[in-house]
């Protein structure tokens, strides 16, 4: 939070999380091939790419495109829903991997595998609607060691947690948790784009 990042929005998505706020990926957007993207990517200065959807992995291009940005020297983050299995990702990408809380109404479909394939550089998620999904944030980190394993998020669902009430629970769970909130929003507005 807070480099500047080429953000890359691929379309589709496998969940249908009861608060998703980019619900156009799920069938707006247009074929790039990994050519017509990489010339996009490289009219900005940043050196820092962030691929995000919808589902990122729900897109076969993404593996060429993932491979070409860490051979043209940038550092890649890919946030992935969870949905879907990281185990092909590369070893050079940073994965943001969103654990899908219960009021999310998408646990059941977290690939739990996908725990296996952490490594210290990459982060895990849990994007909380309620006091209910932060107790259950904080029972599924402990039950599996994520603290050891990766950076652990703890973000909130905007308009149903208030980011004091949070950092709030954040402090007084005495876990290590990263409060993040969404920048660009605070600083541009919910708007695309930016």
């Amino acid at each position: 939070m807070g480099k500047p990042t080429i953000f890359i929005r691929l379309a589709t998505c496998n969940l249908r999380c009861r608060y998703c706020d980019t619900r156009y990926a799920f069938w707006e957007g247009r074929v790039w091939s990994t050519d017509d993207v990489m010339n996009e990517v490289r009219k900005h200065p940043s050196k820092v790419v962030c691929l995000t959807g919808g589902e990122p992995l729900g897109q076969k291009g993404i593996y060429p495109l993932m491979d070409q940005l860490l051979a043209e020297g940038y550092t890649v983050s890919l946030e992935t829903g969870g949905g879907v299995s990281t185990s092909e990702v590369p070893n050079g990408i940073i994965k943001i991997l969103d654990l899908k809380c219960p009021e999310s109404g998408e646990t059941d479909a977290m690939v739990w595998d996908n725990l296996n394939h952490l490594r210290s550089t990459d982060q895990v998620k849990f994007v909380v609607s309620s006091r209910e999904d932060f107790a259950w944030s904080e029972r599924i980190a402990l039950e599996n060691k994520l603290f050891d394993k990766a950076t652990v998020l703890i973000s909130p669902v905007a308009e149903k947690v208030a980011p004091r009430d949070l950092a709030e629970w954040t402090l007084a769970s005495g876990l290590p948790f990263t409060m993040q909130l969404q920048l660009h929003k605070i600083v541009w507005g919910n708007q695309r784009g930016v």
